[in-house]
């Protein structure tokens, strides 16, 4: 199955292919350059259907975990102060996605939107430590019953040239469910409270709507460790 936001593109694409096939093949007379431009065109198409699929998945509700909104690579962990929305310090959780990784963006948790805000900005590449605050992005907000606000950030990299946020302020989502897009490569921040309990490490690669990214920290747990 393939994302909405990809279907006029993947329409597209698909005529030019089959115009590419069919005049190369009653235009082109040299054998090994009609094969390779079809070859091209066929993988073009392959690579458009590639990067637009959207993989259903079913989630059961779970409010005790933060799942991962993307598919990708853990690239920070990290504590920081989040300018923004909190103004306070929060755990940093951002995830990479390669062009060849589903690009379809999910809520990590059920809740209530509080904050959805685009803000224009320039095209570092998604790994450059000012991406976060310089990029074209959105920054979303949830209200939870566990967690209590969490924050994700759909952040555009240095091919990414388009972000789909669907959030509208005062709705009620439910965790897995679809948010939005990225078009061709970049980034999501995910901003957690401090007393939550981060159960992914660096470089490792996590699914969307699948992956636990943090849980509630166990508060009997937690004054054990303290004392």
């Amino acid at each position: 199955m393939f994302h909405r936001e990809g279907q006029k593109i993947i329409i597209t694409t698909f005529f030019i292919v089959c115009a590419a096939v069919l005049l190369s093949q009653f235009y082109i007379d040299t054998v090994w350059i009609r094969f390779g431009l079809q070859i091209i065109a066929l993988v073009l198409l392959i690579l458009i259907l590639q990067f637009f699929r959207n993989p259903k998945r079913k989630v059961p509700k779970n409010f005790d975990e933060i799942l991962a909104p993307v598919d990708g690579k853990v690239v920070v962990i990290e504590e920081v102060e989040e300018n923004e929305y909190f103004k306070d310090k929060r755990i940093q959780v951002s995830i990479f996605m390669s062009p060849i990784n589903v690009h379809v963006t999910r809520y990590p948790v059920s809740g209530s939107i509080k904050y959805s805000k685009y803000h224009p900005g320039k095209y570092l590449v998604a790994w450059h430590p000012k991406s976060s605050t310089d990029n074209e992005r959105t920054t979303v907000v949830v209200r939870t019953p566990k967690f209590g606000d969490i924050l994700y950030r759909q952040i555009a990299g240095a091919m990414a040239r388009r972000i789909i946020n669907y959030a509208e302020e005062g709705e009620s989502v439910q965790q897995g469910d679809d948010a939005g897009f990225i078009k061709f490569g970049s980034r999501v921040d995910l901003l957690l409270p401090l007393d939550c309990a981060v159960t992914v490490k660096l470089n490792q690669k996590v699914v969307g709507a699948k992956t636990c990214i943090a849980t509630v920290v166990d508060k009997d747990e937690e004054a054990e460790i303290t004392y």
